[in-house]
């Protein structure tokens, strides 16, 4: 016999992992309230509460979404293409480029307010470029109808073909671009209805209401299949991600949000894409040219995302000019800025002093003064530095490149490396060695789907938690799909 969780006593005991205990603290208690949710995360403990009318406000999302699904099928490729078409011209249209702006600088506003970081958040003329081009990508990408796979017998035929999930929920950080990239998932077939961290939601309701919904309505498509849960609420990400009626779970962000997000989904029977922590290594080989290591270094930080240098290392005996090319390359992107750069540094580098003096450093909020270089502990190698507008790196050397790649594969999220050497049999072997998806020879920030593959991604997933099947590490909206058989019988009087 089951009863409806009505009310929550501070200190009582809720069981998680079949054999632990969380205790309600006295402000979920306190917040609690008839009607509200609790979602125990059976890996940490976390008690997450979803208010009412947040459960509600996504649950309405959801429903739209799942109704698109039903008829997006009987709209065709020509009414999608058209969606893509209609979204690429109203992004351009000068009336709603100037509303999305209003919209964007309020959020802007209000999140420098709070301390927060706004070098995503901010909707440059740059970022609305690359959007138009990705949704231009989709218009000319068409995923054709014929079958991928015929199996002939005598009398009938089977035939596999590609179909949509369904319902692709998406939660990600406050960046208006990804809405170019989680429309995708219609090419494939499905409908996708997201959380946008709270930040952006006010340039997120400006783009569906001047752009989306109109580009849907132009086309022919159900508005529901973009659907936007309205709620600033973090809660919102835990209700959407408990649904059962999602096909495929994705979350980007901050590494301790995401994996709490995987792991709501992952518990409520929804398969999960995480793009969480990121953070690029570049190893040094030996013979590494200085001018070639300091242009991967400046190429690869000139802005903080997750496929920017986090880590480089040295290798090799003689690390002095190879260090100072780091350096240099490092200072380069600071100054390109207007800003000071950030070093943190593991064991004995000697540096120039001017290396050790303090300045001010630019990071979400006030700037601080602080020294430029600080040592860390060999067990910090890994941690990814989300700065704001200083440049920000480890630093560290091994006594060869086998010694790197150890430190990669032990200490970073294994994400993107990047070896500099001249050496052709260097990077084979790098390559064979190195457990990551991404490697390359040069800077790191090449590590992008619509700027490598030419194909706008929802994300870049990490080999921290295991490798990825049957798939690359670049999620994009034409990957999400199953197959459907089919059998065609051509003799009426076919049996076992």
């Amino acid at each position: 016999m089951t009863e409806r969780l009505d009310r929550l006593e501070p200190g009582m005991a809720i069981p998680f992992g079949g054999d632990r205990l969380a205790r309600v603290s006295d402000d979920l208690a306190a917040a609690f309230r008839a009607g509200d949710r609790l979602v125990v995360v059976q890996d940490t403990g976390d008690l997450l509460h979803i208010p009412a009318q947040v459960w509600k406000t996504t649950a309405s999302a959801v429903d739209a979404a799942s109704a698109a699904f039903g008829r997006l099928a009987e709209c065709g490729p020509d009414a999608v293409t058209a969606f893509y078409r209609n979204f690429a011209r109203l992004l351009d249209a000068p009336t709603n480029v100037e509303h999305i702006a209003e919209a964007n600088a309020a959020d802007v506003k209000e999140a420098r307010r709070k301390g927060r970081s706004t070098t995503r958040l901010e909707l440059s003329e740059r970022m609305r470029s690359d959007m138009i081009a990705g949704l231009r990508i989709w218009e000319q990408t068409v995923v054709g109808d014929d079958p991928d796979k015929v199996i002939s017998h005598d009398g009938w035929k089977v035939e596999m073909r590609r179909a949509g999930l369904g319902l692709v929920g998406f939660v990600f950080e406050g960046r208006p671009n990804v809405f170019a990239d989680a429309t995708g998932v219609l090419r494939s077939g499905n409908v996708v209805v997201f959380r946008i961290g709270s930040d952006a939601l006010g340039t997120a309701r400006a783009i569906m209401a001047h752009v989306v919904r109109p580009a849907l309505e132009e086309a022919g498509l159900p508005e529901g299949a973009v659907a936007l849960v309205d709620s600033p609420e973090r809660a919102a990400g835990w209700a959407l991600f408990s649904d059962p009626r999602l096909g495929l779970a994705v979350a980007r962000g901050s590494g301790a949000a995401v994996s709490q997000l995987g792991a709501v989904a992952r518990q409520a029977g929804t398969p999960v894409s995480l793009h969480g922590t990121g953070g690029a290594w570049i190893v040094a080989a030996p013979d590494a040219g200085p001018a070639e290591l300091e242009k991967a270094v400046y190429h690869s930080l000139d802005r903080k995302v997750c496929n920017t240098l986090n880590t480089a290392v040295v290798a090799g005996p003689d690390p002095g000019p190879r260090i100072a090319a780091v350096l240099s390359g490092l200072r380069r992107a600071a100054e390109r800025r207007g800003t000071s750069p950030k070093l943190h540094v593991v064991g004995e580098i000697e540096l120039p002093a001017w290396w050790w003096e303090v300045a001010p450093i630019e990071r979400a909020g006030e700037p601080v003064v602080e020294p430029r270089a600080e040592p860390i502990e060999p067990g910090a190698i890994g941690q990814e530095w989300e700065w704001e507008g200083s440049p920000e790196i480890t630093l560290m050397t091994a006594g060869d490149v086998e010694e790197a790649v150890e430190a990669f594969n032990t200490h970073s999220p294994r994400f993107v490396a990047s070896l500099i050497s001249p050496d052709p049999e260097a990077h084979d072997s790098f390559y064979s060695r190195i457990d990551a998806p991404f490697v390359g020879n040069g800077f790191t920030r090449w590590v992008d789907g619509q700027y490598a593959l030419q194909r706008p991604e929802l994300g870049l997933s990490n080999w921290q938690f295991g490798r990825l099947f049957a798939r690359g590490g670049v999620l994009s909206g034409n990957s999400i799909y199953t197959i459907r058989t089919r059998a065609i019988q051509d003799d009426p009087d076919l049996g076992r």
